[in-house]
């Protein structure tokens, strides 16, 4: 791949000294009123007042095209007219089909290394939603660093206006700040479309492609929140030649995940709140043939020469999968060599990506890149639970154990859940990125309770639970349901049939079966005369959330309670049939 090197014809040079030189000083000029305060900068700060604009008509009909003027704080900024209204006396372009150009290092060179493009794509006459497009130009001494810039579109599928969130006071992309817990700026509210790959354009194969592409954004309920979430990834390979690192896309997505807000509970103040999370890799799928046409996509062929890459301003074409396409692809299509499943059993996930994937590591290692399952630094430290199918022997298919009532990932061969009850190690928005990192901002623990689960004979259900409560890394309570006698295998539920819905019917049964059992674990717990009023607190649930919760913690005590009772009354009946009730629900079995 042949570096791409900045063209500008001699004119346009000319032009951009004369543009720079019209208006240098304006010391005495009124400052737009929040160029320099500490309120949010929401839109691009206007030139001090009295300050005017260079014009300049490239194509010879008689209007201006490029309209030149500087920003509050002194940085040159260009607009291209791309749907021919500007007119003389404006004061800035619009934001319905024009690009703004800014020259951050003030070079005079607009859209060269260093410099940020913003360019608006309008809805076109076929009704093609609008789109927007950041091109986050690295400086020229960083061409062979990896992960830094940005190609970024947002498409405004759900026609709400927002687009990415700059702040134009530093004139840099912010994708992850956000109001409160999770009400994020850049546009993950809804049912809402981005592309995106951390390097600039000259260094993309073919910019019809991304390596974020897409994250799909879906709101069934149509309440503007965002009830689940696709991640797919084209991973790029990094070739460094010619003075550059180039990512080269294949058309290929080998990277999926599917997260849900499966109790339906996101609201105001809590805008994200993601369960669940299935992710998938392997070879996939190919999706060339998913085209998406915006007959504005091109920009005006006149202003070509302003860009050190002007490919993405000539596109017919993005290419990506859709929200309609996105879940045949993964769960009907795809080939995949892996399956992972992460659940949030602490419920205190504010991300808007995912419910961040624990992985098949050391169950007591803790930290960033320390080789535990929270390896990833965008994890939970604690409080989730990790599930692995490593040779995707279960498809990404799920089942309701009767070992413990939970939802799991049929296939898995182990999981573990790192407990975190009282959410005390809060991940909220979390990970490395909070806005302002990037750091891991959580707390991390150095000791926690541990469950382990096995698939023991390899028939994709767990049969095998083992308990480190004390936090000693060693695990001193077992629970086999193959050495008790007991059928782990259950109904397997093919997720690839499923819709939203259908996954909020499924944790509605789950928790309210977890009830329930909890219920009978309670009346069984008082026929043997145990005081269950030590834990009235649990016996409150307001939400599917605490039936779930509260459920499974009640049986838990009480089943431990009771099998503490079986040895200090030496009641020999009690003792060889609470393990085989705990395990399956069935408290009847206790008389």
């Amino acid at each position: 791949m042949k570096p791409i090197t900045l063209l500008l014809a001699a004119g346009s040079l000319l032009l951009s000294a004369q543009g720079l030189s019209a208006q240098t000083d304006h010391s005495e000029k009124k400052e737009y009123w929040n160029a320099n305060t500490l309120l949010i900068p929401y839109r691009l700060p206007p030139a001090p007042a009295g300050y005017k604009p260079t014009y300049i008509d490239l194509d010879g009909d008689g209007d201006p095209d490029i309209l030149r003027t500087v920003t509050a704080n002194g940085i040159p900024v260009q607009w291209i007219d791309d749907d021919d209204d500007m007119q003389y006396g404006d004061l800035e372009g619009d934001t319905d089909n024009d690009c703004l150009m800014i020259d951050r290092n003030k070079d005079g060179v607009y859209g060269g290394y260093g410099d940020l493009i913003i360019d608006w794509v309008g809805e076109d006459e076929d009704g093609n939603p609008a789109m927007q497009v950041v091109v986050d130009n690295i400086p020229e001494a960083n061409r062979m660093k990896t992960g830094n810039g940005h190609y970024m579109w947002v498409v405004d599928t759900d026609k709400d206006d927002v687009f990415n969130y700059i702040d134009w006071n530093t004139f840099t992309l912010r994708c992850w700040i956000h109001n409160g817990l999770s009400d994020f700026y850049e546009d993950y509210n809804g049912r809402s479309t981005f592309m995106k790959i951390h390097s600039t354009t000259e260094r993309v194969n073919d910019v019809r492609m991304n390596w974020e592409n897409p994250f799909l954004f879906y709101d069934p309920d149509n309440d503007g929140l965002t009830e689940m979430a696709i991640r797919f990834c084209d991973s790029p390979k990094i070739v460094k030649e010619n003075g550059q690192a180039n990512s080269v896309l294949s058309g290929n997505i080998d990277w999926v995940s599917v997260s849900m807000d499966t109790d339906n509970d996101n609201a105001s103040g809590n805008e994200f709140d993601f369960d669940m999370t299935i992710h998938f890799t392997g070879p996939g799928f190919n999706y060339e043939n998913q085209k998406h046409i915006n007959k504005n996509l091109r920009g005006l062929p006149e202003a070509d020469t302003f860009f050190l890459d002007a490919r993405w301003r000539k596109l017919p074409e993005l290419l990506y999968p859709d929200h309609d396409a996105a879940w045949d692809l993964t769960f009907k299509e795809g080939k995949w060599d892996k399956v992972w499943f992460t659940y949030d059993e602490d419920d205190d996930c504010n991300r808007w990506e995912r419910v961040e994937l624990y992985q098949p590591r050391d169950p007591f290692k803790v930290g960033k890149n320390q080789g535990g399952i929270d390896n990833n630094g965008q994890a939970d430290p604690a409080g989730d639970r990790g599930e692995w199918d490593e040779d995707n022997s279960g498809h990404g298919q799920l089942y309701v154990s009767p070992i413990d009532g939970k939802i799991h990932l049929y296939g898995a061969e182990w999981g573990c859940w790192r407990v975190d009850q009282n959410a005390r190690y809060y991940q909220g928005m979390g990970g490395i990125y909070d806005g302002y990192g990037p750091k891991r901002i959580e707390t991390e623990p150095t000791v926690f309770p541990t469950v382990k689960y096995t698939d023991t004979d390899n028939n994709g259900f767990f049969d095998l639970m083992e308990f480190d409560l004390d936090g000693d890394k060693v695990f001193e309570q077992r629970l086999s349901m193959k050495e008790l006698g007991l059928d782990d295998r259950c109904q397997v539920i093919n997720t690839a049939s499923m819709k939203y819905e259908d996954f909020v019917d499924l944790e509605s049964k789950v928790s309210d079966t977890m009830w329930k059992n909890a219920e009978k674990a309670v009346e069984v717990a008082k026929a043997k005369k145990l005081n269950t009023k030590w834990y009235a607190l649990m016996l409150q649930p307001k939400s599917t959330r605490e039936r779930y919760h509260y459920g499974f913690w009640l049986q838990f005590y009480l089943y431990n309670d009771l099998k503490d009772l079986a040895e200090r009354t030496n009641d020999k009946a009690l003792a060889s049939v609470i393990d085989k009730a705990y395990l399956q629900g069935k408290w009847e079995l206790i008389k």
